[in-house]
């Protein structure tokens, strides 16, 4: 069933404790998802909407104003999408290296060995949606006084990757000891990155170069931009705002009303996430409407058409395995 590759933005289950920060000052209100794959998460109550292996995972955080997700570092790409809000990226260990202000439709793509945090600084709770490389993104490295908070408020974090709550009544397993402090070693290993680099790695919806004549915006009223990857011949692509490899790929997709890709199969997973407007999926017969926030994968070899009935215009953001996507198929 289509509705089983669908996550819907008012159905999406948040985890509350999904990290060792959760319970620190600042960070004691977000809401973390994992929508596509088994995520990062630390907690093993994290709900998994999609766990069909896609080469790549999608997650996403919704966070009132205020609130940050602590400095940590990841050992796959990290990408995101404003989705709504203002947010700021802050990079190294103490968040003291640079910062870049990001808001609805922006795109920072965060590279391995850089310690990241982030915050909601606009008026009102707000979504980002992420992509985090690789089937088994691996664990994340928290800054040291990441852990030293956490200790106050009753959480450790085990050398497995797991939470013990001691708060609840929780004990360690027998012969599993507490994950390591993370060392002056550790931290010299990352990259520093200060506010000039942060804009670097930034695309701004309004500098996003919309193009015609791609394997898809070949039609009437669609317009393709290549945000992540090199160059693909096979869709009619050139080197993406940010080019090197990622081992996927990211578009966006904008439609004018009343506009349409017709069928056409890929041999590779693809990723629909609506920013704006809806957009009508149809896959081998059947139809869903998407809307603002929802999340949805095609089968790979379905049949499958985009057809943008709403009044306004539809913008979308595609997530595709692989550094060269072969060519869509048209039938």
């Amino acid at each position: 069933m289509l509705t089983d590759r669908l996550v819907r933005y008012a159905d999406l289950k948040p985890c509350l404790t999904a990290f060792i920060d959760t319970r620190s000052p600042g960070s004691d209100r977000k809401e973390n998802f994992t929508i596509i794959g088994p995520g990062v998460a630390e907690n093993p109550d994290q709900h998994v909407h999609i766990g069909i292996p896609h080469g790549f995972n999608i997650g996403g955080a919704r966070q009132p104003p205020g609130c940050l997700n602590s400095q940590h570092s990841h050992l796959t790409n990290e990408v995101f999408v404003v989705h709504d809000g203002r947010w700021a990226f802050r990079s190294g260990v103490d968040a003291q290296d640079g910062e870049v202000i990001l808001e609805a439709g922006d795109v920072i793509s965060l590279p391995t060995d850089v310690f990241r945090g982030f915050e909601n600084i606009g008026d009102d709770i707000a979504f980002l949606y992420a992509v985090l490389g690789r089937d088994d993104p691996g664990r994340v490295l928290w800054a040291p006084q990441v852990f030293d908070l956490a200790r106050d408020h009753g959480l450790t974090l085990m050398e497995d990757g797991s939470l013990v709550d001691t708060l609840a009544g929780e004990t360690p397993p027998q012969g599993l000891r507490p994950m390591p402090r993370t060392t002056a070693e550790q931290i010299a290993a990352h990259r520093v990155i200060d506010s000039q680099a942060l804009q670097g790695i930034v695309i701004r919806s309004g500098a996003f170069r919309w193009m015609t004549g791609s394997a898809l915006s070949r039609f009437d009223g669609i317009e393709e931009a290549a945000l992540l990857g090199p160059a693909n011949a096979a869709e009619s692509l050139p080197d993406g705002h940010l080019a090197w490899p990622h081992e996927f790929v990211l578009r966006a997709l904008r439609m004018a009303p009343g506009s349409s890709i017709p069928n056409h199969r890929r041999c590779e997973e693809e990723v629909i996430f609506v920013q704006q407007g809806c957009l009508q999926v149809e896959v081998d017969g059947d139809a869903l409407v998407l809307g603002p926030g929802d999340t949805f994968t095609t089968p790979i070899e379905a049949v499958r058409s985009f057809t943008n009935n709403g009044a306004e215009r539809c913008t979308v953001f595609i997530t595709r395995r692989g550094d060269q996507p072969a060519a869509p198929e048209f039938t």
